[in-house]
């Protein structure tokens, strides 16, 4: 009990001699990791607004990272009453050899084939990637779920990055009946996309009949568009083909199967050869005198 007793003299000794400068010092840690954290935020957003390379803006903010924690972390000191010159070698040591590690194997780290603000494909997860850390990726799916893939796992599948190029194809198939014009719903599905704004007019809106199928013969409408832009205008376009086919009174076909029956005729005297169900038409017996 004695022991305990001056042990907790002993704290409170220590804190009234040097209890305002580990407050002090620890005010500065906590609030110089904040600032640093939103200035290296600040600094990617302003690195990817230049359209720089993602290795290199990771380079560049992971090394002003670094120099400004050293920057705290001798200010931490300092207020400690640590002005040891010593220390302060090896703080700033340690700090440029993190940087040289850095920059001496970046080029052999491999980055990930994506930036935040991306829509990507991995596996069977599709969304827009919110962040990267150096362990995961946090997605953002369409579905509204936040799914945190480890970036092993990104590296090791394939990865479909819809804004690599600045523009989409987008794929119209429709199937009209066989009785149908084939030349004036060609023309008209032409028409539908050449007169939408967001399809850009090179390449060209084409269609083409892509197959003579089972039970319709089969057109294919293709124009590019804007990533930003693919999923709306897609929607868009195929609403506006069924709306305008029924006015110019072309019949999108659907699945159908026609069915003949045909009425057999028993061979005379063999009735074992006529089929199980079938109508056997008699024919007229006439007589001759």
């Amino acid at each position: 009990m004695n022991q305990q007793f001056g042990r907790l003299e002993g704290i409170g000794n220590v804190m009234t001699l040097y209890g305002q400068e580990v407050l002090l010092a620890l005010a500065i840690l906590v609030g110089g990791l904040i600032v640093v954290k939103q200035f290296v935020r600040l600094l990617r957003f302003a690195l990817q607004r230049l359209r720089l390379k993602q290795p290199l803006i990771a380079t560049v903010s992971n090394v002003v990272n670094i120099m400004l924690l050293v920057f705290v972390a001798v200010m931490v000191l300092h207020e400690l009453g640590l002005e040891n010159l010593l220390i302060r070698r090896i703080v700033i040591f340690v700090a440029l050899a993190a940087v040289g590690l850095i920059v001496l194997f970046r080029p052999y780290i491999p980055s990930l084939p994506f930036k935040v603000g991306n829509t990507i494909k991995t596996g069977n997860l599709f969304g827009k990637v919110e962040a990267t850390t150096f362990l995961n990726t946090r997605l953002r799916t369409f579905e509204g779920l936040t799914v945190f893939v480890p970036n092993s796992k990104i590296l090791n599948d394939y990865v479909i990055n819809y804004h690599f190029t600045p523009t989409r194809r987008v794929k119209l198939d429709v199937g009209i009946r066989y009785d149908q014009d084939v030349l004036k719903a060609k023309q008209v599905m032409e028409a539908i996309m050449v007169e939408d704004p967001r399809v850009k007019t090179k390449p060209r809106p084409v269609v083409y009949v892509l197959n003579l199928a089972d039970s319709c013969v089969q057109l294919g409408g293709r124009c590019w568009v804007e990533n930003l832009k693919y999923w709306v205008t897609k929607c868009d376009l195929v609403e506006k083909v069924k709306l305008r086919f029924d006015q110019e009174g072309i019949i999108i076909a659907y699945p159908q199967r026609d069915v003949h029956l045909y009425h057999e005729t028993s061979v005379r005297g063999f009735p074992e050869l006529e089929p199980a169900g079938a109508i056997s038409i008699q024919p007229d017996r006439h007589e001759s005198v």
